[in-house]
C-alpha cells in the first residue's frame, strides 16, 4: 500500500511513523525545505516531532507533485487555515481514484464550513472518495506505538469499512461511522473547550471546576453539531467525548497547554510566538463564535473562551461570569430524536 501524507507537522509525521513501520510505502509533504531534509537526512523531524526515528520506507518531499505520485490513499494533516490553499495545489495532481482522508480538527474562519465542506468545493465528485479520521490520539503516543482508537467517518459505507480494515492496527483501532459531520464538530470545538479547562487549571479552580467545563462543555458541542445536521449520538464516542476528554485533561494538549499560561497570566501573542506548534482552538474559537451565533445555538463557554483570546477578557472575570449565568436545566435543547 502507497500512501501519501500531506502535511509534516506532529500528527502528519506520527501518521509516517506509524505507517513506515507497518511496511507502507509513505511519502510525506513538508511545506518547510528543513524538515524535509531533516526527515530524509537524519530521519528526524526535530521541528515537529522530536526524538522519534522515521522509518526508511517513509520519504519527504517540499513537491506536492512528487509527494502525491502514485498514492492508493492520500491523507492530509493540514491546519484548517491552510487546507483550502493546499487543496487547490494538490487537487491536479491527486490521483483519480485514489480515497481522500482528512485528519484535520478544525473550521475554515472565513466561510465557516467544515473541512468536508472545503473539498466538496474544491474537488468534484470528493464525496464518495472522502473520509474523516478524529478522535483521542496524541501524536507522541501514537509515534510510540502506544495504543489508541478512532472514529472513521463516510458518507460511502463501503470506502469506510474498507479504510477500516486497511488502515487499522491492534495499536490504532478505527471505528466506523457515516456521521462525517458530527465527527468533524466533535474534532473541532473540543479545541475551545480544552482552552477553557486550561485556563480553569491555570487559575487553579479545582478538579470540580474542570469536570463541569468538561461535562458543559460537551453539552454546547453537541447542541452546534445537532443543529447543523450530526447525530447527537456521535458525541458520545471517540470523536465527541474522548477526544473532549483528552484534550481537556492531557499534558500533551497544546490547546490545554494555551489556556494554561493564560490562566496563569501569560499573553496570548506571547504564547503563540514561544512555539512552532499550532493551537488550532485559538482561531477555531472565532469560527464557533459566528457558527453559534448563526445557527441560534447557545454557547456561553466558546464565547467566553473568545471573549478572552480576542477581547481582552480576563480569565478570572470569564469565570465569574460562567458562573454567574442564569440556572439552566441539564442538556436543555439537546433532543435526541432525528
Amino acid at each position: 500500500m502507497k500512501i501519501s501524507i500531506i502535511g509534516a507537522g506532529s500528527w502528519g509525521t506520527a501518521l509516517s511513523i506509524f505507517f513506515g513501520r507497518r511496511g507502507f510505502d509513505v511519502k510525506i509533504w513538508c511545506y518547510e525545505r528543513a524538515v524535509e531534509e531533516d526527515i530524509n537526512e537524519r530521519r528526524e523531524n526535530r521541528t515537529y516531532l522530536k526524538g522519534f526515528k522515521i522509518p526508511e520506507k517513509v520519504l519527504a518531499f517540499t513537491d506536492l507533485k512528487d509527494a502525491l505520485k502514485g498514492a492508493e490513499i492520500v491523507i492530509f494533516a493540514t491546519p484548517s487555515h491552510v487546507t483550502r490553499r493546499v487543496l487547490v495545489e494538490a487537487e491536479p495532481y491527486l490521483p483519480e481514484e485514489a480515497p481522500l482522508i482528512s485528519v484535520t480538527k478544525g473550521i475554515e474562519v472565513e466561510t465557516l464550513k467544515l473541512m468536508s465542506q472545503v473539498y466538496e468545493e474544491i474537488i468534484e465528485g470528493v464525496v464518495e472518495r472522502f473520509a474523516v479520521i478524529s478522535g483521542p490520539t496524541f501524536a507522541r503516543e501514537v509515534a510510540r506505538g502506544l495504543p489508541a482508537a478512532a472514529t472513521i467517518a463516510s458518507k460511502n459505507k463501503k470506502l469506510a469499512f474498507h479504510l477500516q480494515r486497511t488502515l487499522s492496527d491492534p495499536a490504532f483501532r478505527l471505528y466506523e461511522s457515516s456521521d462525517v459531520i458530527g465527527v468533524e464538530i466533535g474534532g473541532a470545538v473540543k479545541n475551545v473547550i480544552a482552552i477553557a479547562a486550561g485556563i480553569c487549571d491555570g487559575l487553579k479552580l479545582g478538579l470540580n471546576a474542570r469536570a463541569a467545563i468538561i461535562t458543559r462543555g460537551l453539552a454546547e458541542i453537541t447542541r452546534l453539531g445537532v443543529k447543523m445536521g450530526a447525530n447527537p449520538l456521535t458525541f458520545l464516542g471517540l470523536s465527541g467525548i474522548g477526544d473532549l476528554v483528552l484534550t481537556c485533561t492531557g499534558d500533551l494538549s497544546r490547546n490545554r497547554m494555551v489556556g494554561i499560561q493564560l490562566g496563569e497570566g501569560k499573553k496570548l501573542k506571547d504564547i503563540v510566538v514561544s512555539t512552532p506548534m499550532i493551537a488550532e482552538g485559538i482561531k477555531t474559537s472565532i469560527a464557533v463564535k459566528a457558527l453559534s451565533e448563526r445557527e441560534g445555538v447557545e454557547m456561553p463557554i466558546s464565547q467566553t473562551v473568545y471573549s478572552i483570546l480576542h477581547e481582552g477578557m480576563e480569565p478570572e472575570e470569564g469565570a465569574r461570569a460562567l458562573m454567574a449565568r442564569s440556572l439552566k436545566e441539564e442538556l436543555y435543547g439537546i433532543s435526541l430524536d432525528r
